[in-house]
């Protein structure tokens, strides 16, 4: 070994010990008759100390020294005079005798700190050169504590980490694949795998009861902050359970991580059906750090003459507590942050519940004092309350105002990221409608058991079936979600028929899973983490880029390497591909 310490270990107890470190210089300070280099590695940050009494000067190394030379140092450990508090080795430096540069270094491109300079772009150009940084240095720490703990936890449960493939079959479920071209099998193509779904229920046939594994993912979709092209899951699936068993088990591991990572004892998490969810937050992942449920209003508001409201299919609004006091200004302006394309409202209703006790809205025209009074009844308003309300179509509207709910919660404070607000969502419908495709679709994948009692619904009601279905939800953000699976060959072939599949192309698609529930399959079920989205939230982050190493940005590209990229027409002829510009 190169060194005898890092550069976070060493303390008061190491005084007068002859020590080497190795690290990157981050900061220099001549003064004269003294230097002072600020040395840094992974572990931490040591101070050295040069003056006229040591072994070795500046100039005797025979060429400058500069920020993110690589160095190699030795001396004595001694007490500080100046001492810093705010670092583990702030009560000593060390007296340097001999000082070699391991290798010498550009000037970065940006300040390497914890407070950068740096441009979000510039940064991922030189990517290796951030992760040197305390906050992403530390991100990845959290990473591969809350890996080691996950691991230990299911091992304690008697799960069993088994990888799966990464060159798999293409299928017509979920996101769209990566596809892989196969060389060896001209016109043929491998896809890369959305979730190991089919593997771990072949799994289970196989009798391995408890699989889990942290795996790569990949989905070719729209990036945003919460997604990225490749993302880890930590992928679960249990024989012999019903759904009550894996949400104990797994709010078992969330309470685990946030006790010995964070050191948090959250309590037992709630629970909600989705259309409780939908009905009072417009979202299957409501932020409950918060209240400000829906009120629906269709019984008190119709019929007044008022279009917008008469004609509407809901009427829903939320009470924003201590905002009566909110300009016209403020709210013209949160009105044209609704009329964002991305939102997509047509316009915003309100009335102030004022703190003389009088009530104002925009629509006294057809609303009188008294009418106004019953509003506030129906919110539980008081004095300083400001009302607001949408009106449309119902899954539209509630969608609308789910997203005005998050932006007052964010603008009052209320969205606190060092507050945790656990909740499961159950009774997801099994089947969602496709206005483009003209056919119903799975909500989760097509694997998903429904509820025993509804199946008789499948033919007459499809889209009243509730499914076996369940998500965890951590403010507001899906962190897992999973179900209890088919396991019978029927009625996973009666699942295909409502997908819209033809016998052949059920057979062609998932033959192998068809055949193998023939041979004994289990009832089993299971669940999948985000674990880049579950980091992030232990990181406080909004984006789950900088728990990773190496992400892409929000084109999928990664800047650093410069990928994708083309490759050699000879390339191109030996995969049997070709293009026409």
């Amino acid at each position: 070994m190169l060194r005898t310490h890092t550069c976070g270990e060493l303390n008061m107890s190491h005084l007068g010990q002859s020590v080497t470190l190795c690290g990157w210089v981050q900061k220099l300070r001549d003064l004269g008759g003294t230097t002072f280099i600020d040395v840094r590695d992974r572990y931490g940050l040591t101070q050295l100390i040069l003056n006229t009494e040591s072994d070795v000067t500046l100039r005797d190394l025979g060429k400058d020294l500069g920020r993110e030379f690589v160095i190699k140092v030795s001396g004595k450990v001694l007490e500080r005079t100046s001492k810093n508090p705010r670092i583990p080795t702030g009560d000593i430096e060390i007296g340097v005798e001999e000082l070699e540069v391991l290798n010498a270094a550009k000037i970065p491109p940006f300040l390497i700190e914890d407070e950068t300079d740096g441009g979000e772009e510039l940064r991922a150009r030189y990517r290796y050169l951030d992760l040197r940084r305390n906050p992403l240095r530390n991100n990845l720490v959290l990473r591969h504590k809350m890996a080691q703990e996950i691991r230990k936890y299911l091992d304690g449960f008697g799960f069993i980490e088994v990888e799966t493939p990464v060159l798999i079959k293409s299928t017509p479920e979920g996101a769209r694949d990566f596809v892989v071209p196969s060389r060896m099998n001209p016109g043929e193509f491998y896809a890369l795998p959305q979730s190991p779904q089919t593997f771990k229920q072949l799994l289970m046939v196989s009798g391995f009861d408890r699989y889990f594994q942290i795996v790569k993912c990949f989905r070719d979709e729209d990036l945003r902050a919460d997604r990225q092209p490749e993302f880890t899951q930590i992928d679960c699936e249990l024989s012999f359970i019903e759904q009550e068993d894996i949400l104990n088990i797994f709010e078992g591991m969330t309470r685990h991580l946030f006790s010995t990572v964070k050191g948090i004892q959250l309590d037992n998490f709630a629970r909600m059906q989705y259309a409780d969810a939908m009905r009072l937050y417009g979202s299957d992942k409501p932020d409950l750090r918060f209240g400000m449920e829906f009120v629906e209003l269709n019984d008190i508001v119709k019929g007044k003459g008022f279009g917008i409201f008469d004609n509407a299919e809901l009427v829903v609004g939320i009470n924003a507590k201590g905002c009566a006091e909110y300009t016209r200004k403020q709210i013209d302006e949160l009105t044209e942050w609704l009329k964002r394309p991305q939102i997509g409202a047509t316009g915003l209703i309100y009335c102030r519940y004022n703190n003389d006790g009088t009530l104002k809205s925009s629509v006294d025209k057809f609303y009188n004092e008294d009418e106004l009074t019953n509003w506030a009844a129906a919110f539980e308003a008081e004095k300083g309350d400001l009302m607001l309300i949408l009106a449309g179509q119902t899954d539209k509207v509630r969608k609308q105002m789910n997203e005005l709910r998050l932006e007052i919660g964010g603008r009052l404070g209320l969205r606190d990221k060092d507050k945790f607000a656990p909740l499961w969502v159950v009774d997801f419908p099994l089947l969602e409608w496709d206005e483009e495709s003209g056919r119903y679709h799975a909500m989760h994948h097509p694997f998903t058991s429904p509820k025993p009692e509804d199946i008789a619904l499948l033919d007459t009601e499809p889209g009243s079936v509730r499914a076996n279905a369940y998500d965890l939800v951590i403010n507001g953000t899906e962190i897992g979600g999973g179900s209890i699976r088919i396991h019978e060959k029927g009625l996973q072939s009666l699942m295909f028929k409502h997908l819209g599949f033809s016998p052949e192309e059920a057979q062609k698609q998932f033959g192998f899973l068809l055949d193998a529930f023939e041979y004994g399959a289990p009832p089993h079920g299971g669940i999948a983490f985000g674990f880049d989205r579950l980091c992030s939230i232990f990181a406080g982050l909004d984006s789950i880029r900088d728990v990773m190493a190496f992400p892409k940005n929000n084109s999928g590209r990664d800047i650093m390497i410069d990928s994708p990229s083309v490759i050699s027409p000879e390339q191109m002829k030996e995969l049997n591909i070709t293009t026409t510009l």
